[in-house]
């Protein structure tokens, strides 16, 4: 028949504790583990959305400004506008327009970045309880 914890001696109730503390505090450190894993698993998915959005930005202005400056320098000279007059307009109408599509998906990267979405929830809580527990023994 095992010991009664009101009859154990003093020396093992102790132990139990350490041992039982030890125990809570390696399965603390594997959900930790788990859940940066996954929370790093996130981060990345923001950081490639935000690097898509740098990517397609610079590959904007070096293609899309050229052509598309080009063509709308040459409409607004059909239109009767001056050569110099018509390349700084498509030059500033392009450029907005990259500027608008670069922001929309850098904001989406940091959207998904924020702290809040990185907080280790399930470990935090887990260890409330576990403190809870550990000072009812006590």
């Amino acid at each position: 028949m095992a010991n009664s914890p009101d009859n154990a001696p003093l020396s093992e109730l102790v132990s139990g504790l350490v041992s039982d503390v030890t125990g809570l505090l390696r399965k603390e450190i594997d959900l930790a583990k788990t859940e940066v894993s996954e929370k790093a698993s996130k981060a990345l998915v923001g950081i490639e959305a935000l690097l898509v959005g740098l990517v397609l930005a610079i590959g904007a202005i070096g293609v899309l400004l050229s052509a598309l400056v080009s063509g709308l320098a040459a409409l607004f000279i059909k239109w009767g506008m001056m050569e110099t007059s018509a390349s700084s307009l498509a030059a500033v109408i392009v450029g907005v327009i990259i500027a608008a599509i670069a922001w929309t998906m850098m904001s989406k990267g940091l959207s998904t970045l924020r702290a809040g979405n990185l907080k280790l929830d399930r470990t935090t809580t887990s260890l409330r309880r576990d403190v809870d527990a550990v000072k009812e023994k006590i």
